[in-house]
């Protein structure tokens, strides 16, 4: 079966998605939280502030509510955008739970595991910013627009042979991620496009979908 080691798989992988993404498995850093997570200057004073926008919509139940239970791989890369991009500092002490919850449905083997606590931390805060983003009453969500199988992976599959397990798939979720808090005793809001690409193994390899990898935010396969 195709595994994620780090040390043996990812030369694998790369010529796997030599056309498809060359890069996919480099480790970036998080996107900049520009809205609340450093309204401080160096000095410890407070920068500039954007104008409050209009109060925010009701946003969708925490990702704890969300199931990751699917046999079909669409829903399954749905949920998994949920668990990853809604958050709430209020409701959750750290980001860790996010981390669990999709390590939890990791692929049962193992091998993929370390790669993919590495990728899922590119997406999140770090404790010291998430602790910054709590005075802010700060939460996240994502509306997905759209979930399918990226043109590249046909590509991907013909060159990997029997390298992949059965049921093997990528799929790339564009949506729009939303962030809301307090800034001054006023609501303020921003939202951003955002795409990834979700790497699960299904039936009939497994029952149900579990999670190999993710790309780098914003770096999906087209």
């Amino acid at each position: 079966m195709w595994t994620w080691n780090p040390e043996i798989n990812d030369v694998k992988w790369r010529r796997l998605l030599v056309v498809a993404l060359a890069a996919v498995l480099l480790l970036g850093a998080i996107a900049t939280y520009s809205l609340l997570a450093n309204r401080h200057q160096s000095d410890g004073t407070r920068g500039a502030v954007d104008e409050p926008a209009a109060p925010p919509t009701p946003w969708a139940e925490p990702q704890t509510n969300v199931s990751l239970r699917a046999t079909d791989a669409e829903t399954f890369a749905q949920g998994v955008a949920e668990v990853l991009f809604n958050w709430d500092t209020q409701q959750m002490t750290t980001p860790t739970s996010t981390t669990e919850l999709l390590v939890a449905v990791a692929d049962p083997t193992g091998e993929s595991s370390a790669g993919l606590v590495a990728d899922i931390a590119n997406y999140l805060p770090t404790e010291e910013i998430w602790l910054e983003l709590r005075k802010y009453e700060t939460r996240q969500w994502i509306e997905v627009t759209s979930t399918e199988v990226p043109d590249q992976w046909a590509i991907a599959l013909e060159q990997a042979g029997d390298e992949l397990a059965p049921g093997t798939v990528a799929l790339t979720v564009r949506g729009v991620r939303h962030r809301s808090g307090v800034w001054e005793g006023e609501d303020v809001t921003s939202e951003h496009d955002v795409a990834f690409t979700v790497f699960a193994v299904c039936a009939p390899t497994y029952p149900e979908c579990h999670l190999l990898r993710l790309s780098r935010l914003d770096d999906p396969l087209e």
